[in-house]
């Protein structure tokens, strides 16, 4: 990793995978007296600069939580809102020529128009270097479900950690190494249960919508700081 002035400006190959479960957009509107539909505009403007800097940094892979098979409970405006900030940004992310989209979760039973979107945005995007996956009607669970399901299918009679983490929705894709959740909450909410495992976890305070490069930078720094062994000793501990 290298910094100027306290700021960072490219990560290494530690950092090549960071998700976010971007919480907090209803509750930075309620303070304002807004709709919350307000507050998922101004946490998907966040949300896009988020990404773009992720990208400059030299992250190969960002996921975002944007809707859990649990938000279909939320009022229908709120719900609304947004889908249509989700299509608006598919148009754009085509547009920009920049970054690979792909959406895990069930597509299975959302409505044919909005799955038709998202199977666009990802074949216009497929041929891209760097990867963001927007989790879209995901839940971990189901997530671990579909796949030994897959694999039933298949015929498989002996299941090994590679087999499920091949039938994942993010097939492919290394595990985030830092998984970071705003507005001051401290779960993961069913988001990447199995791909988590070593992940470092970063929590703070700050609403999705006040989360910007700053708050990014501190966040990287303090993963930086950590020992991530895996299971093993750290090197003070081997000499001993």
């Amino acid at each position: 990793m290298l910094s100027k002035n306290n700021k960072i400006t490219k990560v290494d190959d530690r950092l090549k995978h960071i998700a976010f479960i971007m919480d907090g957009n209803g509750r930075w509107a309620k303070k304002r007296l807004l709709p919350r539909q307000v507050g998922h505009k101004y946490g998907a403007k966040a949300f896009k600069d988020i990404v773009k800097y992720c990208f400059e940094l030299g992250i190969k892979t960002v996921t975002t939580y944007a809707f859990s098979t649990e938000n279909w409970s939320r009022p229908q405006a709120e719900i609304d809102s947004i889908i249509q900030l989700l299509r608006d940004y598919n148009t754009e992310i085509i547009e920009d020529g920049h970054a690979r989209i792909i959406y895990i979760g069930d597509k299975s039973n959302l409505p044919n128009d909005l799955a038709t979107v998202m199977i666009e945005g990802e074949e216009k995007t497929k041929d891209r270097d760097f990867l963001l996956n927007i989790a879209f009607n995901y839940g971990g669970r189901s997530e671990i479900v579909n796949a030994f399901n897959k694999l039933i299918k298949e015929g498989k009679d002996s299941i090994t950690e590679e087999d499920i983490s091949n039938s994942l929705y993010t097939s492919g894709v290394p595990d985030p190494d830092l998984i970071i959740r705003t507005a001051g909450e401290y779960r993961l909410s069913n988001f990447l249960l199995w791909q988590c495992a070593y992940s470092e976890l970063y929590f703070t305070n700050v609403l999705w919508p006040d989360f910007g490069r700053k708050q990014l930078d501190a966040a990287i720094k303090d993963f930086y700081n950590r020992d991530r062994r895996y299971g093993g000793l750290n090197k003070n501990e081997e000499k001993k």
